[in-house]
């Protein structure tokens, strides 16, 4: 052998060794060095991780009635990666050949797959794998399209091509817990492939129709949106778990490897004040109101005034709470969140501070003028010549030039801290999303003062007005507004209970006592809401009529109106304070007031109220109802 071929030789050589070197010592290394690091990247390779989902905390109204629970559902997963597998496939066709053999059914189920161990290998054996990856789906197509409602097609494209992603994804979700199990047993006794069950909760509202906008919606990951699941979500919303496990090729858990698993914690349930049978007489009465008098929106809320407990509040329009169609367009809380001038119902404001400064008293004549007050710059127009009236016929006449006098005779400034100390220009906090404030503002112009007076100039909310109701009724202490009663555990222990809050005393009880008997006098002979009379009760409250604001051209809209009407019942000791406003009715039959509108309405539901309530009648039931303003 010459110089040349030995130098090749050994060249070749020590390319050799040196090779086979770098292969040792990556060996070493994978075998030695990091044998930990690399086994834990193979385990990974195979592990899966499943989430547990948590439930979240039930709402239930004061008498442990239902409004809003979480169900568990089945959703339908494909998994492409077994799908395209032809190692895994093969076993769904050798099933699906045994099926034939007439000893199929004497089989038990250690034979059957021990036959479909050994069939599949011949499969693998005889079939291209691209040939048995698209047999397999055929026939998972074939078993699954029937029981899931769908056309071949339709499963077809549900999966899709087996080259796109994502790989993991759900073809059917809400599967009914009975369907569930009968694909959940067909899957696994036909040995189809790629397909599995994947757990999650929904979100299910008993009656989607009530309490609407109180009640609100949670979106897809769980989180309150609207109302209270939105303001309660930190008590109602769990923390999910998770189940790790590591699976073999075939997707079989590997019993050798432990997996962990972090168990769900629920969330806890809350108790609102709420009495889901008053609420749906509020509804039921409320949408029979809407309908006669054509109104565009409205509610009605219903409060106990000694607790400041919210009792129901209904307000249109809403949406259904299991399916949200229409939630964008109606998903306004008018009763929380519609600012509007409330015109009449606001002069209880005027009276009730003169009365407890002591300006006036029940019977302290006040010169209402001749149906147009001039004082100075000052115009006061009102709906009839009146001329000298008592304070109580003050507010059953309703007249405005007798609110801006006793305004007046309490003083501007003492009267704008009486109307911030009923709750007007603030938040009530009541815990609820999205409240809002209103407007109340002191600007030092006496011609915005007189406006004010009579409820004009001033913006509220129907539930701002509820509450301040509510201060008439209880005595003259303006409480919290309350929608919480308790939040407890799964295991129902107590962990929170909400007690009664009075925020401040804003009137005396005597001058309570006194507006409570004024009231009274507006739903009998000569007040502005006989249609709200109560039969067998003495109820009191008082009727608004506002012309709406332009909001486009500033102003006002001719003949377009916010009608209302705030009153308790029974008028000596009320046992629940109800507001109800109708924004904008179109109706031609009855002159467009809150006495003919929004006063039949509150009546029709303060009756049922009444029953529900158990209240005992105290006045002979005699009903007359006669045409007011």
């Amino acid at each position: 052998m010459d110089k040349t071929a030995q130098s090749r030789s050994l060249i070749l050589c020590l390319v050799i060794v040196a090779g086979l070197s770098l292969l040792s010592v990556r060996l070493v290394n994978l075998q030695v060095v990091n044998r930990t690091l690399y086994a834990e990247k193979a385990g990974r390779s195979y592990e899966r991780t499943y989430e547990l989902m948590a439930e979240r905390g039930v709402l239930l109204d004061r008498n442990d009635e239902i409004i809003a629970r979480t169900i568990r559902t089945q959703s339908v997963m494909v998994d492409k990666y077994h799908l395209e597998d032809p190692r895994i496939a093969a076993k769904g066709l050798a099933c699906r050949e045994l099926m034939s053999d007439p000893e199929w059914n004497l089989w038990d189920a250690e034979k059957r797959k021990h036959k479909i161990n050994i069939k599949s290998r011949k499969i693998l054996a005889e079939m291209d794998a691209t040939e048995i990856v698209s047999e397999h789906l055929e026939y998972a197509i074939d078993m699954l399209f029937r029981p899931l409602g769908m056309s071949r097609e339709e499963l077809k494209d549900k999966i899709g091509s087996l080259d796109s992603k994502p790989k993991d994804k759900i073809i059917y979700k809400d599967l009914p817990a009975e369907l569930a199990t009968l694909l959940d047993e067909l899957i696994s006794e036909r040995y189809i492939q790629g397909f599995r069950f994947h757990e999650s909760v929904k979100r299910y509202y008993t009656s989607p129709w009530l309490a609407t906008h109180l009640t609100g919606y949670v979106d897809h990951e769980g989180n309150g949106m609207a109302g209270v699941e939105r303001s309660l979500n930190e008590y109602l919303s769990g923390k999910n778990g998770y189940r790790k496990e590591m699976r073999d090729i075939t997707g079989m858990v590997m019993p050798a490897h432990k997996g962990s698993t972090l168990p769900p914690k629920n969330g806890k349930n809350v108790k609102l004040t709420l009495d889901m049978g008053l609420q749906a007489i509020c509804e039921e009465e409320l949408d029979k109101g809407m309908a006669e008098f054509q109104g565009v929106k409205g509610c009605i809320v219903l409060m106990d005034p000694h607790t400041g407990e919210i009792l129901a509040m209904a307000s249109r329009p809403h949406f259904n709470l299991n399916n949200r169609e229409g939630v964008a367009e109606y998903g306004f809380n008018y009763a929380l969140q519609a600012i509007y001038e409330p015109g009449s119902t606001f002069k209880v404001i005027a009276a009730a501070a003169a009365l407890n400064e002591g300006v006036a008293n029940y019977d302290t004549e006040i010169f209402c003028h001749w149906g147009n007050m001039v004082d100075g710059k000052v115009r006061v127009p009102d709906h009839h010549p009146y001329g000298d009236l008592p304070v109580w016929k003050v507010l059953q006449k309703s007249s405005n030039p007798g609110a801006y006098t006793l305004a007046k005779m309490t003083g501007r400034e003492k009267y704008f801290d009486y109307a911030a100390a009923f709750g007007f220009g603030k938040k009530t906090e009541v815990s609820l999303a999205g409240e809002s404030q209103g407007l109340l503002r002191d600007t030092g112009n006496q011609v915005d003062f007189s406006r004010v007076s009579y409820g004009y100039a001033v913006s509220v909310t129907p539930l701002q007005i509820a509450n301040a109701y509510c201060v008439l009724a209880n005595g003259g202490k303006l409480m919290r507004p309350r929608i919480v009663k308790s939040i407890d555990t799964n295991a129902g222990i107590v962990i929170e209970e909400r007690q009664s809050e009075v925020i401040r005393r804003v009137i005396s009880e005597k001058t309570a006592a006194d507006m409570r008997r004024a009231l009274a006098t507006v739903t009998q002979k000569g007040g502005t809401a006989t249609r709200a009379a109560v039969p067998g009760f003495t109820a009191g409250g008082k009727t608004g009529t506002a012309v709406k604001n332009d909001p486009v051209n500033g102003g006002y809209l001719e003949g377009r109106y916010t009608v209302s009407f705030a009153g308790m019942l029974p008028a000596e000791d009320p046992a629940f304070v109800c507001v109800v406003v109708i924004d904008d009715p179109q109706t031609n039959e009855v002159k467009r007031y809150g006495g003919t509108i929004a006063a039949p309405i509150w009546r029709e539901t303060a009756k049922r109220v009444a029953a529900h309530m158990n209240l005992i009648p105290t006045e002979p039931v005699q009903e007359t109802v006669t045409r007011t303003q």
